[in-house]
C-alpha cells in the first residue's frame, strides 16, 4: 500500500517532499500529497517511510488502503 497525505493535517511545511527517494510526494493547493503509483514505501532505500520519519503531525502520512501493497521487482 502506498502511503498518502491527510489534508485536512497537512501544515504545508514541506518537510517530506525533499525526503522522497522517489520524488513521490508534491504539492497542491498549499498542502502536499503523494502520488501512489510513485510511492514504495522507502522500501529498499530506509528502514521506516521517510515521510511518516519527518512529517511534524502525527498521524499526516498514513498508509492508503485503497492503493495495494509495494512489490519490489525480482
Amino acid at each position: 500500500m502506498a502511503f498518502k497525505i491527510v489534508a485536512s493535517q497537512c501544515t504545508g511545511c514541506s518537510a517530506c517532499e525533499p525526503e522522497c527517494p522517489n520524488v513521490a510526494i508534491y504539492e497542491k493547493d498549499g498542502v502536499f500529497a503523494i502520488n501512489p503509483k510513485k510511492c514504495t514505501e522507502c522500501i529498499g532505500y530506509f528502514d521506516a517511510p521517510q515521510c511518516v520519519a519527518v512529517c511534524p503531525v502525527d498521524n499526516t502520512c498514513i498508509i492508503d488502503p485503497a492503493q495495494p501493497r509495494y512489490q519490489a521487482s525480482a
